[in-house]
């Protein structure tokens, strides 16, 4: 049975085998920032970090809940040349790069490959940076509490990257949080960060889409509005 979700903010309950399941993804913040609520409400120097682009109107959700900073967080997977769903590093907002030194190592991937991957993938995410943030710099973690937030972990190596990204920041305390995940890939974090949070974790889970009852596509014109929306919104 999956885990219950907070009670003031209950699930669909009619969707996919009778399951529990998410309105769309506002839903799906709000009960994710509920279920934070005790531990980081009203924290100093608390940041929420959405991954692009469906992770933003659930961050949104969640930074307003717990009265935190709200920003995006830019993230793209280094893939091994020919084998790209496998990682061997990541780059990310801020100019931060990560790589897996046992992966580079094992596969004997010398500077030149690593070079191009990253040429590759540094223009997609200065793209996504001018889209999403325009002249505005990437907030700095260092010292800070923050948590890292998708709509759900399928594989969990976007948010994985992510989480080492933003390690290399140093941040106070580091959080993955997300509505829904296998209990298999919540339990594989548990090592990489300071705390995961997931919401609801059923077996079978099969893929994040089919425990909401609208996921639809988020849009680039969405994650600047919601943004811009955090941005204007009075201090705390």
């Amino acid at each position: 049975m999956p885990t219950p979700l907070v009670s003031s903010f209950p699930a669909v309950t009619d969707g996919y085998r009778g399951r529990m399941r998410f309105r769309d993804r506002t839903h799906a913040g709000r009960v994710l920032g509920a279920r934070l609520r005790g531990g980081y409400a009203g924290s100093a120097d608390l940041l929420v970090l959405g991954l692009p682009r469906g992770g933003v109107p659930v961050a949104f959700e969640v930074a307003r809940e717990l009265e935190g900073q709200l920003d995006v967080f830019v993230v793209r997977k280094l893939g091994v040349p020919g084998h790209e769903e496998l990682a061997m590093g990541a780059l990310a907002s801020g100019g931060i790069r990560v790589l897996n030194d046992t992966v580079v190592a094992e596969l004997e991937i010398d500077d030149e490959m690593i070079a191009r991957a990253v040429a590759t993938e540094n223009a997609e995410l200065e793209r996504r940076e001018r889209t999403y943030r325009g002249d505005r710099v990437p907030v700095d973690a260092t010292g800070r509490t923050v948590i890292l937030v998708d709509d759900g972990l399928a594989t969990g190596s976007t948010m994985r990257a992510a989480a080492l990204a933003v390690r290399e920041q140093e941040p106070e305390r580091l959080v993955v949080a997300v509505p829904v995940a296998a209990e298999q890939i919540c339990d594989e974090f548990r090592a990489d960060v300071d705390e995961i949070v997931c919401a609801l974790t059923p077996e079978p889970f099969y893929a994040v889409g089919l425990w909401y009852e609208d996921f639809a596509p988020t849009s680039d014109d969405e994650v600047r509005e919601l943004l811009a929306r955090a941005a204007a919104a009075p201090a705390r």
